[in-house]
């Protein structure tokens, strides 16, 4: 998606744009897959922050609503507690009504949490749209009225505390760190901003799957005359000096640029395509080891052969939520105690299951791979105490037997079939130490001509902000050549 949204962009300020593609299909983590009769995402599920895809297309000339069908969910989950089921509705009235049904001491902390975050909001996303290619860049009237957010020690649960006193409430506005693949209790409260663009803007689900953004993405990217290869698998970036001038597949062809636009996860790219390590001091093999990353996930894609009325997203705290996070960031073991995502798009969407049936993917955080953990000889075990943890707080009993298809993914698999560096799928960690100039930055700064791209880079990880990052380098392009453009102006456009 980082790529693509650069693609377009660049394409329509008429630049000659090429892109090479690893599979049969665009996308990445944000494409698609089959079993059978059954469709499945492999990533993300739903969309959050929808108005920066309004501005990718809005940059091109397009509409998004023409090419994609958006649902934005009026119940966007379900929070599953060991003693409780908390319904998080799209309106706030009704979502204050579910809070004090549920939670009676804490029934005036949403608005006041709603108050707080749109001025917190404005402050960071100012922030997150500009590049930090030098120190210069972080000496800025943004920078300095974001200052006070950027240097608290404080931690998105510890932020939560000012709204809510029931620490469950608490973890239902905090597990959105999950997102960035970081505990809430370690995580800078900077980011109880996805919490508030939730439950500000609303979260939307696509027909067919939020793979079809990248589709449509790719199909304008066409129509702009954009080239894509698909299959074509890139062994190495080719560098003279410190300058990237291409790229050479792994069939043996050379492709020369005059710039590169690396859409690969980073950490990886670092250590398996840039042979000459000798160029690189911050990012070589040696050095990244020694970076902090998130966590992974485990994966069950399942067709099943019925429907169940389950909501289309629910979300299994574990029973000591606490001690689960504990566990998979600090500890580094998988947690018998999980916690369990379940996305049951079928109920609202048919076009992924034959009639009658489900297609359904369960989400499980994890540790990554940097502990050596044997996932070919415990998954058998592990998967079926998901399925047991499914089952008893989904309150049915026939799951296993309704079971028609499945594909399960490790944190090994991510490594082997998606590149990801250690299976960290959220990326480098949004600590402080390596965000905004510590982050590697979009105009890379230890080789010339190559750009970076996606969650690896400025802002981070997350659809949108991978979209703004594909944004971004584009921007930093067009500048290098003196295409004209209009900074984005998201905060007095759409705030």
């Amino acid at each position: 998606p980082g790529g693509l949204s650069s693609g377009l962009i660049l394409a329509k300020r008429g630049f000659d744009v090429e892109i090479f593609e690893k599979s049969d299909r665009v996308g990445g983590r944000n494409a698609s897959f089959e079993i059978g009769d059954f469709t499945f995402d492999v990533g993300p599920t739903f969309l959050l922050q929808k108005f920066t895809l309004d501005e990718i297309f809005e940059e091109v000339g397009e509409n998004v609503d023409d090419y994609l069908d958006f649902i934005r969910l009026e119940k966007k989950y379900r929070l599953s507690f060991e003693d409780l089921n908390f319904e998080v509705m799209d309106d706030l009235l009704e979502l204050e009504k579910e809070i004090s049904s549920k939670f009676e001491n804490d029934a005036d902390g949403l608005k006041k949490f709603i108050e707080d975050h749109d001025e917190k909001f404005r402050t960071i996303f100012a922030v997150l749209q500009k590049p930090y290619i030098s120190w210069k860049d972080m000496f800025s009237k943004e920078i300095f009225k974001a200052f006070p957010y950027l240097i608290s020690r404080k931690t998105v649960f510890d932020e939560l505390g000012k709204y809510f006193t029931d620490d469950r409430l608490k973890m239902a506005f905090t597990f959105q760190s999950k997102y960035l693949g970081m505990s809430p209790w370690n995580c800078p409260h900077v980011f109880t901003i996805l919490s508030y663009i939730e439950h500000k803007y609303g979260i939307y689900h696509v027909k067919g799957g939020l793979n079809q953004i990248s589709v449509k993405m790719a199909e304008v990217f066409k129509k702009l005359g954009g080239k894509i290869h698909f299959n074509s698998n890139v062994e190495e970036l080719l560098i003279e000096g410190k300058s990237v001038k291409g790229v050479k597949l792994k069939n043996g062809k050379k492709h020369l640029a005059d710039e590169v636009i690396l859409n690969a996860d980073f950490a990886y790219a670092m250590d398996e395509l840039v042979k000459k390590q000798n160029l690189l001091r911050k990012w070589n093999s040696k050095k990244l080891q020694k970076k902090k990353y998130s966590c992974s996930t485990m994966m069950l894609y399942l067709g099943l052969k019925k429907k169940y009325d389950w909501p289309h997203h629910t979300i299994i705290f574990a029973d000591d939520y606490k001690k689960n996070v504990q566990e998979i960031f600090e500890n580094m073991k998988p947690s018998k105690d999980m916690s369990v995502y379940v996305h049951n798009p079928s109920v609202i969407d048919e076009s992924l299951a034959p009639e009658g049936k489900s297609a359904v993917y369960v989400l499980v955080p994890m540790i990554n791979t940097e502990n050596g953990f044997d996932w070919q000889e415990n998954i058998d075990e592990y998967k079926e105490k998901v399925l047991d943890r499914i089952e008893e707080r989904m309150g049915v009993s026939d799951l296993r037997e309704n079971i028609e298809v499945e594909k399960v993914l490790t944190p090994e698999d991510w490594v082997e079939d998606f590149n990801v560096y250690c299976g960290s799928v959220f990326n480098l960690a949004h600590i402080l130490s390596q965000m905004l100039i510590f982050r590697p930055r979009n105009k890379f700064s230890e080789l010339d001509n190559l750009y970076l791209v996606g969650g690896g880079t400025h802002p981070g990880s997350g659809l949108p902000t991978i979209y703004e990052s594909g944004r971004i380098s584009a921007n930093l392009i067009s500048e290098k050549y003196g295409v004209p453009f209009n900074p984005p102006d998201t905060i007095n456009k759409k705030l």
